[in-house]
């Protein structure tokens, strides 16, 4: 795998967009849609090789790290926590991005909080960074900020369906506030960190933030003069 591949929604190499993107102009742009974006009602697959097809069953998350009470969920023991509702608008560094989509999963305040830790919902002194860990040693970082605490979840469903292994299931993180390589497909790890750990793409030349609102897509490159 190369820096050249096109990632797509977790940063990796497209297999096809599975829809026509629209261009959002003039009048006719959404405001919540950030410059240089497209629209899709589409929700395109995008990875590289294989998708790995895990049982419910097999699955388990790991919370741990800089946390007081490290622990482990299996599926049942993560739907007994009880699944919230979240509508966000998702936005890839392939240019897509597609408004009010629907989840179910439990927000990540809530899953650190039952780390036991008070500090940034579940994380001790110098816990600064959430480093999420998928399968196949996939991983991305995220700053363990307020926006971050308030806004990412680990979702399970999506528009009311079990989350199907191509989009990331059985359960996958959602950062709506950042590009869609940030959300770790096929989620098995959420490690909290007092040191950035760059995950792959940030490892390989992709802006270690990601804020799509200032075209964070490469790093050390201003991404508007593209």
């Amino acid at each position: 795998m190369t820096q050249q591949q096109p990632p797509g929604d977790d940063g990796r190499r497209s297999r096809g967009t599975g829809g026509f993107l629209a261009f959002a102009q003039g009048g006719d742009r959404d405001p919540r849609l950030p410059p240089g974006q497209r629209l899709t009602q589409k929700f395109p697959v995008l990875t590289a090789g294989d998708t790995p097809v895990i049982a419910e069953a097999d699955w388990q998350l790991a919370i741990d790290g800089l946390v007081a009470a490290p622990f482990h969920l299996d599926m049942a023991g993560f739907k007994a926590l009880g699944l919230d509702t979240f509508t966000v608008d998702i936005h890839c560094v392939t240019r897509w991005s597609r408004l009010d989509t629907r989840w179910q999963g439990i927000g990540l305040s809530r899953l650190l909080a039952e780390a036991g830790g008070a500090r940034a919902g579940g994380a001790r002194d110098g816990g600064g960074w959430l480093i999420a860990h998928g399968v196949g040693g996939y991983a991305a970082n995220l700053k363990l900020d307020d926006e971050t605490l308030a806004r990412c979840f680990v979702a399970t469903h999506h528009d009311g369906m079990p989350l199907s292994a191509e989009h990331g299931g059985p359960a996958r993180l959602v950062a709506p506030h950042r590009y869609f390589w940030k959300s770790t497909k096929w989620l098995t790890r959420l490690e909290v960190s007092p040191h950035d750990l760059k995950g792959y793409w940030e490892r390989l030349g992709y802006h270690n933030r990601g804020d799509p609102w200032r075209q964070e897509r490469y790093r050390g490159l201003d991404d508007r003069m593209r």
